[in-house]
Protein backbone atom coordinates (compact mmCIF):
# COMPACT_ATOMS: atom_id res chain seq x y z
CA UNK A 1 0.00 0.00 0.00
CA UNK A 2 1.54 3.17 -0.95
CA UNK A 3 1.15 6.24 1.33
CA UNK A 4 1.29 9.66 -0.48
CA UNK A 5 3.49 12.28 1.32
CA UNK A 6 -0.10 14.45 1.32
CA UNK A 7 -1.63 11.37 3.10
CA UNK A 8 0.98 11.46 5.57
CA UNK A 9 0.97 14.87 6.54
CA UNK A 10 -2.74 15.44 6.31
CA UNK A 11 -3.39 12.09 8.84
CA UNK A 12 -0.49 13.74 10.94
CA UNK A 13 -1.43 16.73 11.32
CA UNK A 14 -5.29 15.88 12.18
CA UNK A 15 -4.34 13.57 15.02
CA UNK A 16 -2.39 15.83 16.45
CA UNK A 17 -4.83 18.64 16.09
CA UNK A 18 -7.11 16.08 18.07
CA UNK A 19 -4.63 15.27 20.65
CA UNK A 20 -3.98 19.26 21.41
CA UNK A 21 -8.27 19.30 21.05
CA UNK A 22 -8.49 16.73 24.37
CA UNK A 23 -5.54 18.57 26.19
CA UNK A 24 -6.53 21.88 26.04
CA UNK A 25 -10.38 20.70 27.32
CA UNK A 26 -8.98 18.69 30.10
CA UNK A 27 -7.04 21.45 30.92
CA UNK A 28 -9.89 24.15 30.69
CA UNK A 29 -11.94 21.39 32.46
CA UNK A 30 -9.26 21.87 35.53
CA UNK A 31 -9.00 25.92 35.29
CA UNK A 32 -13.15 26.22 35.57
CA UNK A 33 -13.84 22.67 37.70
CA UNK A 34 -16.41 21.70 35.19
CA UNK A 35 -16.41 18.30 33.83
CA UNK A 36 -19.31 19.67 31.70
CA UNK A 37 -18.24 22.51 30.04
CA UNK A 38 -21.05 21.96 27.20
CA UNK A 39 -24.15 20.02 26.55
CA UNK A 40 -22.05 17.90 23.88
CA UNK A 41 -19.70 17.05 26.89
CA UNK A 42 -22.49 14.94 28.66
CA UNK A 43 -26.25 15.51 27.16
CA UNK A 44 -28.12 13.30 29.80
CA UNK A 45 -26.09 15.03 32.95
CA UNK A 46 -26.56 18.79 31.28
CA UNK A 47 -30.39 17.65 31.13
CA UNK A 48 -30.46 16.57 34.48
CA UNK A 49 -28.31 19.43 35.59
CA UNK A 50 -30.61 22.23 34.12
CA UNK A 51 -33.72 20.79 35.49
CA UNK A 52 -31.68 20.56 39.02
CA UNK A 53 -30.45 24.37 38.46
CA UNK A 54 -34.28 25.71 37.93
CA UNK A 55 -35.47 23.79 40.73
CA UNK A 56 -32.63 25.35 42.58
CA UNK A 57 -33.41 28.88 41.69
CA UNK A 58 -37.29 28.11 42.33
CA UNK A 59 -36.16 26.68 45.92
CA UNK A 60 -34.03 29.49 46.48
CA UNK A 61 -37.45 32.23 45.37
CA UNK A 62 -39.50 30.28 47.96
CA UNK A 63 -36.79 31.16 50.50
CA UNK A 64 -37.00 34.78 49.65
CA UNK A 65 -40.72 34.82 50.03
CA UNK A 66 -40.58 33.15 53.01
CA UNK A 67 -38.73 36.43 54.73
CA UNK A 68 -40.74 38.22 53.62
CA UNK A 69 -43.58 36.60 55.14
CA UNK A 70 -41.75 36.28 58.37
CA UNK A 71 -41.00 39.98 58.24
CA UNK A 72 -44.71 40.63 57.25
CA UNK A 73 -45.54 38.49 60.37
CA UNK A 74 -43.18 39.85 62.86
CA UNK A 75 -44.69 43.14 62.18
CA UNK A 76 -48.36 42.36 62.79
CA UNK A 77 -47.39 40.85 65.74
CA UNK A 78 -45.48 43.17 67.10
CA UNK A 79 -48.17 45.35 67.05
CA UNK A 80 -50.99 42.93 68.13
CA UNK A 81 -48.11 43.26 71.28
CA UNK A 82 -49.06 46.61 71.57
CA UNK A 83 -52.99 45.97 71.39
CA UNK A 84 -52.87 43.69 73.99
CA UNK A 85 -51.32 45.80 76.55
CA UNK A 86 -53.50 48.59 75.49
CA UNK A 87 -56.48 46.49 76.41
CA UNK A 88 -54.81 45.28 79.65
CA UNK A 89 -54.54 48.94 80.44
CA UNK A 90 -58.02 49.71 79.81
CA UNK A 91 -59.38 47.04 81.99
CA UNK A 92 -57.06 47.46 84.86
CA UNK A 93 -59.24 51.45 84.45
CA UNK A 94 -62.01 49.92 84.22
CA UNK A 95 -61.93 47.85 87.62
CA UNK A 96 -60.42 50.57 88.86
CA UNK A 97 -63.60 53.12 87.61
CA UNK A 98 -65.68 50.61 89.47
CA UNK A 99 -64.27 51.01 93.12
CA UNK A 100 -66.84 52.81 95.05
CA UNK A 101 -64.92 55.59 97.07
CA UNK A 102 -64.20 57.67 93.22
CA UNK A 103 -66.51 60.39 92.63
CA UNK A 104 -67.62 61.62 89.14
CA UNK A 105 -64.28 63.89 89.06
CA UNK A 106 -61.95 61.05 89.07
CA UNK A 107 -63.66 59.18 86.90
CA UNK A 108 -63.45 61.74 84.44
CA UNK A 109 -60.17 61.61 84.72
CA UNK A 110 -59.98 58.14 83.85
CA UNK A 111 -62.28 59.10 80.81
CA UNK A 112 -59.22 61.34 79.71
CA UNK A 113 -56.76 58.77 80.13
CA UNK A 114 -58.54 56.06 78.26
CA UNK A 115 -59.41 58.45 75.37
CA UNK A 116 -55.23 59.18 74.83
CA UNK A 117 -55.30 55.18 74.84
CA UNK A 118 -58.50 55.52 72.34
CA UNK A 119 -56.41 57.32 69.79
CA UNK A 120 -53.48 54.95 69.95
CA UNK A 121 -55.25 52.22 69.39
CA UNK A 122 -56.78 54.20 66.01
CA UNK A 123 -53.19 54.71 65.54
CA UNK A 124 -52.21 50.90 66.29
CA UNK A 125 -54.91 49.81 63.72
CA UNK A 126 -53.97 52.21 61.08
CA UNK A 127 -50.02 51.01 61.08
CA UNK A 128 -47.78 50.68 57.88
CA UNK A 129 -44.97 48.21 56.94
CA UNK A 130 -41.50 49.30 56.06
CA UNK A 131 -42.58 50.48 53.00
CA UNK A 132 -45.99 52.13 53.63
CA UNK A 133 -48.25 49.74 53.11
CA UNK A 134 -50.99 49.84 55.50
CA UNK A 135 -51.04 46.40 57.97
CA UNK A 136 -54.68 46.08 58.39
CA UNK A 137 -56.62 46.94 55.35
CA UNK A 138 -56.77 43.58 53.50
CA UNK A 139 -56.55 43.61 50.07
CA UNK A 140 -56.06 47.68 49.49
CA UNK A 141 -53.06 48.05 51.12
CA UNK A 142 -52.61 51.68 49.85
CA UNK A 143 -55.61 52.70 51.33
CA UNK A 144 -55.84 54.07 55.45
CA UNK A 145 -57.82 51.57 56.99
CA UNK A 146 -59.69 53.40 59.67
CA UNK A 147 -61.07 56.73 60.03
CA UNK A 148 -62.81 58.45 62.74
CA UNK A 149 -65.80 60.97 62.51
CA UNK A 150 -68.69 62.20 64.45
CA UNK A 151 -70.13 58.73 63.80
CA UNK A 152 -67.17 57.09 65.53
CA UNK A 153 -64.58 54.84 63.69
CA UNK A 154 -65.61 53.31 60.51
CA UNK A 155 -63.42 50.66 58.77
CA UNK A 156 -62.80 51.41 55.06
CA UNK A 157 -60.83 48.29 54.54
CA UNK A 158 -61.74 44.76 52.78
CA UNK A 159 -61.78 41.56 54.43
CA UNK A 160 -59.09 40.09 52.23
CA UNK A 161 -55.96 38.52 53.39
CA UNK A 162 -53.14 38.35 50.97
CA UNK A 163 -51.25 35.45 50.26
CA UNK A 164 -47.55 34.73 49.19
CA UNK A 165 -46.16 31.29 47.69
CA UNK A 166 -44.11 29.76 50.92
CA UNK A 167 -43.59 26.01 49.30
CA UNK A 168 -44.13 24.08 46.27
CA UNK A 169 -47.77 23.77 47.02
CA UNK A 170 -48.12 25.55 50.24
CA UNK A 171 -49.76 29.11 50.24
CA UNK A 172 -50.01 31.52 53.63
CA UNK A 173 -51.35 34.38 54.51
CA UNK A 174 -48.63 37.38 55.75
CA UNK A 175 -51.62 39.30 57.42
CA UNK A 176 -54.96 39.59 58.84
CA UNK A 177 -57.88 42.41 58.31
CA UNK A 178 -58.41 44.99 60.88
CA UNK A 179 -62.18 43.55 59.99
CA UNK A 180 -61.45 40.44 61.90
CA UNK A 181 -59.21 42.10 64.43
CA UNK A 182 -60.78 45.13 65.70
CA UNK A 183 -63.97 44.98 64.36
CA UNK A 184 -66.14 41.61 64.18
CA UNK A 185 -65.27 40.89 67.89
CA UNK A 186 -67.73 37.47 68.96
CA UNK A 187 -69.52 37.74 72.06
CA UNK A 188 -69.24 35.30 74.90
CA UNK A 189 -72.68 34.42 75.27
CA UNK A 190 -75.72 33.57 72.54
CA UNK A 191 -77.57 36.33 74.26
CA UNK A 192 -76.51 39.75 75.88
CA UNK A 193 -78.69 41.26 78.13
CA UNK A 194 -79.15 45.33 79.80
CA UNK A 195 -80.46 47.92 81.80
CA UNK A 196 -83.13 49.72 79.83
CA UNK A 197 -82.18 53.09 79.26
CA UNK A 198 -85.35 54.42 80.88
CA UNK A 199 -85.43 52.98 84.56
CA UNK A 200 -85.69 54.57 87.50
CA UNK A 201 -84.53 51.94 90.03
CA UNK A 202 -81.07 50.85 90.80
CA UNK A 203 -81.15 47.27 89.79
CA UNK A 204 -78.31 45.68 87.71
CA UNK A 205 -78.65 42.29 85.51
CA UNK A 206 -75.92 39.66 85.13
CA UNK A 207 -75.56 38.73 81.78
CA UNK A 208 -77.75 36.13 80.37
CA UNK A 209 -76.71 32.38 79.94
CA UNK A 210 -78.21 29.39 78.46
CA UNK A 211 -79.29 26.71 80.79
CA UNK A 212 -80.76 24.40 78.69
CA UNK A 213 -80.21 24.74 74.72
CA UNK A 214 -82.77 22.33 73.63
CA UNK A 215 -85.32 24.71 75.42
CA UNK A 216 -84.33 27.64 73.55
CA UNK A 217 -87.47 28.66 71.41
CA UNK A 218 -87.34 28.12 68.63
CA UNK A 219 -83.69 29.13 67.84
CA UNK A 220 -81.07 30.89 69.30
CA UNK A 221 -80.69 34.37 68.04
CA UNK A 222 -84.45 34.33 66.96
CA UNK A 223 -85.78 36.11 69.45
CA UNK A 224 -85.37 39.02 71.34
CA UNK A 225 -87.01 39.33 75.48
CA UNK A 226 -87.71 42.11 77.71
CA UNK A 227 -87.97 41.17 81.34
CA UNK A 228 -90.36 43.78 83.14
CA UNK A 229 -91.39 44.38 86.71
CA UNK A 230 -93.86 45.61 88.48
CA UNK A 231 -93.49 47.11 92.00
CA UNK A 232 -96.95 47.38 93.89
CA UNK A 233 -97.40 49.79 96.99
CA UNK A 234 -96.46 48.43 100.37
CA UNK A 235 -96.63 45.40 101.23
CA UNK A 236 -96.88 43.91 97.98
CA UNK A 237 -94.75 41.74 96.45
CA UNK A 238 -93.01 42.73 93.35
CA UNK A 239 -93.71 40.44 89.83
CA UNK A 240 -91.63 40.46 86.56
CA UNK A 241 -93.36 39.82 83.05
CA UNK A 242 -91.07 38.51 80.07
CA UNK A 243 -92.35 39.52 76.34
CA UNK A 244 -90.76 38.48 73.38
CA UNK A 245 -89.87 41.59 71.02
CA UNK A 246 -91.20 42.25 68.76
CA UNK A 247 -94.18 41.13 71.34
CA UNK A 248 -95.91 37.74 70.95
CA UNK A 249 -99.31 38.13 72.78
CA UNK A 250 -98.83 35.54 75.34
CA UNK A 251 -96.01 36.71 78.23
CA UNK A 252 -93.01 33.91 77.94
CA UNK A 253 -93.04 33.63 81.32
CA UNK A 254 -94.40 35.74 84.85
CA UNK A 255 -93.93 35.43 88.27
CA UNK A 256 -92.78 36.35 91.39
CA UNK A 257 -89.42 38.85 91.72
CA UNK A 258 -86.49 38.14 94.76
CA UNK A 259 -83.53 39.78 93.99
CA UNK A 260 -80.76 37.83 92.97
CA UNK A 261 -83.61 34.79 92.52
CA UNK A 262 -82.62 33.71 89.16
CA UNK A 263 -85.29 34.24 86.81
CA UNK A 264 -85.65 31.47 83.57
CA UNK A 265 -87.51 31.66 80.49
CA UNK A 266 -86.96 29.59 77.23
CA UNK A 267 -83.81 28.14 78.34
CA UNK A 268 -82.19 31.33 79.28
CA UNK A 269 -81.57 32.55 83.04
CA UNK A 270 -80.91 35.78 83.80
CA UNK A 271 -80.63 37.52 87.65
CA UNK A 272 -81.60 41.31 88.82
CA UNK A 273 -80.39 42.15 92.05
CA UNK A 274 -81.52 45.34 93.86
CA UNK A 275 -79.45 47.96 95.12
CA UNK A 276 -80.01 50.74 97.66
CA UNK A 277 -82.95 51.48 96.33
CA UNK A 278 -86.02 49.04 95.39
CA UNK A 279 -86.61 48.42 92.07
CA UNK A 280 -89.29 50.74 90.17
CA UNK A 281 -92.43 50.22 88.53
CA UNK A 282 -91.51 50.07 84.63
CA UNK A 283 -88.25 48.98 84.94
CA UNK A 284 -87.01 46.95 82.15
CA UNK A 285 -84.05 44.72 81.56
CA UNK A 286 -83.80 43.41 77.77
CA UNK A 287 -81.94 40.02 76.25
CA UNK A 288 -80.75 40.19 73.54
CA UNK A 289 -79.30 38.14 70.80
CA UNK A 290 -75.63 38.61 70.77
CA UNK A 291 -73.89 40.60 68.09
CA UNK A 292 -70.58 41.65 67.43
CA UNK A 293 -68.93 44.59 68.65
CA UNK A 294 -66.17 46.70 67.63
CA UNK A 295 -63.05 47.58 69.81
CA UNK A 296 -63.37 50.91 69.14
CA UNK A 297 -67.43 51.05 70.55
CA UNK A 298 -65.86 48.98 72.90
CA UNK A 299 -63.77 51.50 73.97
CA UNK A 300 -66.00 54.56 73.19
CA UNK A 301 -68.94 53.50 75.38
CA UNK A 302 -66.85 52.77 78.58
CA UNK A 303 -65.32 56.36 78.07
CA UNK A 304 -68.92 58.07 77.57
CA UNK A 305 -69.60 55.95 80.35
CA UNK A 306 -67.02 57.31 82.98
CA UNK A 307 -68.10 60.81 81.84
CA UNK A 308 -71.56 60.62 82.58
CA UNK A 309 -72.86 61.81 85.65
CA UNK A 310 -73.64 59.49 88.77
CA UNK A 311 -75.90 61.09 91.13
CA UNK A 312 -78.92 59.50 91.14
CA UNK A 313 -79.56 55.64 92.02
CA UNK A 314 -80.24 55.12 88.45
CA UNK A 315 -76.89 56.98 87.26
CA UNK A 316 -75.02 54.46 89.36
CA UNK A 317 -76.84 51.61 88.25
CA UNK A 318 -76.14 52.58 84.75
CA UNK A 319 -72.23 52.77 85.61
CA UNK A 320 -72.48 49.39 87.35
CA UNK A 321 -73.98 47.67 84.21
CA UNK A 322 -72.15 49.59 81.89
CA UNK A 323 -68.86 48.64 83.71
CA UNK A 324 -69.85 45.13 83.84
CA UNK A 325 -70.90 44.90 80.04
CA UNK A 326 -67.50 46.77 79.17
CA UNK A 327 -65.39 44.23 81.41
CA UNK A 328 -67.05 41.86 79.26
CA UNK A 329 -66.55 43.40 75.55
CA UNK A 330 -62.99 44.12 76.56
CA UNK A 331 -62.18 40.52 77.45
CA UNK A 332 -63.92 39.49 74.57
CA UNK A 333 -61.78 42.30 72.38
CA UNK A 334 -58.99 40.26 74.35
CA UNK A 335 -59.25 36.81 73.35
CA UNK A 336 -60.36 37.85 69.82
CA UNK A 337 -56.90 39.49 69.84
CA UNK A 338 -54.93 36.67 71.43
CA UNK A 339 -56.57 34.64 69.18
CA UNK A 340 -55.17 36.46 66.13
CA UNK A 341 -51.68 36.65 67.66
CA UNK A 342 -52.08 32.28 68.31
CA UNK A 343 -52.35 32.05 64.56
CA UNK A 344 -49.45 34.48 63.60
CA UNK A 345 -47.35 32.72 65.92
CA UNK A 346 -48.39 29.07 64.17
CA UNK A 347 -47.26 30.70 60.83
CA UNK A 348 -44.25 32.13 61.87
CA UNK A 349 -43.31 28.40 63.35
CA UNK A 350 -44.45 27.29 60.27
CA UNK A 351 -41.86 29.27 58.09
CA UNK A 352 -39.25 28.26 59.98
CA UNK A 353 -40.26 24.24 59.79
CA UNK A 354 -40.37 25.27 55.84
CA UNK A 355 -37.23 26.93 56.04
CA UNK A 356 -35.46 23.76 57.43
CA UNK A 357 -36.76 22.11 54.48
CA UNK A 358 -36.06 24.42 52.46
CA UNK A 359 -32.16 24.51 53.47
CA UNK A 360 -31.82 20.63 52.96
CA UNK A 361 -33.20 21.02 49.59
CA UNK A 362 -30.54 23.56 49.34
CA UNK A 363 -28.15 21.08 50.25
CA UNK A 364 -29.16 18.02 48.33
CA UNK A 365 -29.31 20.68 44.91
CA UNK A 366 -25.97 21.48 45.37
CA UNK A 367 -24.17 17.85 46.57
CA UNK A 368 -25.89 16.57 43.23
CA UNK A 369 -25.10 19.27 41.01
CA UNK A 370 -21.45 18.99 42.17
CA UNK A 371 -21.56 15.20 41.27
CA UNK A 372 -23.23 15.47 37.74
CA UNK A 373 -21.33 18.88 36.61
CA UNK A 374 -17.43 19.18 38.80
CA UNK A 375 -14.87 17.56 37.79
CA UNK A 376 -12.77 14.80 39.51
CA UNK A 377 -9.33 16.63 39.88
CA UNK A 378 -7.68 13.10 40.58
CA UNK A 379 -9.09 11.86 37.20
CA UNK A 380 -8.63 14.86 35.26
CA UNK A 381 -4.74 15.32 36.09
CA UNK A 382 -3.90 12.05 34.94
CA UNK A 383 -5.54 12.28 31.76
CA UNK A 384 -3.99 15.63 31.35
CA UNK A 385 -0.90 14.10 31.68
CA UNK A 386 -1.32 11.16 29.66
CA UNK A 387 -2.54 13.43 26.67
CA UNK A 388 0.32 15.63 27.10
CA UNK A 389 2.92 12.55 26.48
CA UNK A 390 0.83 11.07 23.65
CA UNK A 391 0.72 14.69 21.63
CA UNK A 392 4.56 15.12 22.79
CA UNK A 393 4.89 11.46 21.33
CA UNK A 394 2.96 12.10 18.09
CA UNK A 395 4.80 15.45 17.47
CA UNK A 396 8.37 14.05 17.68
CA UNK A 397 7.26 11.04 15.58
CA UNK A 398 5.71 13.45 12.85
CA UNK A 399 9.26 15.23 12.72
CA UNK A 400 10.76 12.00 12.22
CA UNK A 401 8.33 10.11 9.71
CA UNK A 402 7.76 13.73 7.93
CA UNK A 403 11.87 13.89 7.46
CA UNK A 404 12.32 10.53 5.64
CA UNK A 405 12.57 10.81 1.71
CA UNK A 406 14.76 9.30 -0.99
CA UNK A 407 16.92 12.31 -1.79
CA UNK A 408 18.61 11.60 1.54
CA UNK A 409 19.75 8.65 0.05
CA UNK A 410 21.16 10.56 -2.91
CA UNK A 411 24.76 10.92 -2.15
Amino acid sequence: MRISTNTMFDTGISRISDLQASAVKTQEQLSTGRRILTPADDPIAAARALDLTQGQSINTQFGVNRQNAKDALSQEEGVLQSVTSLIHDAQTQAVAAGNGAYDDTQRKTIAIDLRTRFDELVGLANSRDGVGNYLFSGYQTTAQPYSQSAAGVQYVGDQGQKLLQVGAAQQMSIGDSGDAIFNNIPGTNTFVSAAAAGNAGNATVTPASVVDAAALAPAPGTFSYDVTFTVPAAPGIPTYQVDTVPAGGVPVATGNYVSGQPIQFNGLQITVTDGATVLATGDKFTVRPSQNQSLFTTMNDLINLLGAPTGTPAGKANLTQGLATANSNLANALDNVSAVRASVGSRLYEIDSLDSGGSYRDIQYAQTLSTLQNVDYAKAISDLAQQTTTLTAAQQSFVKISGLSLFNFIT
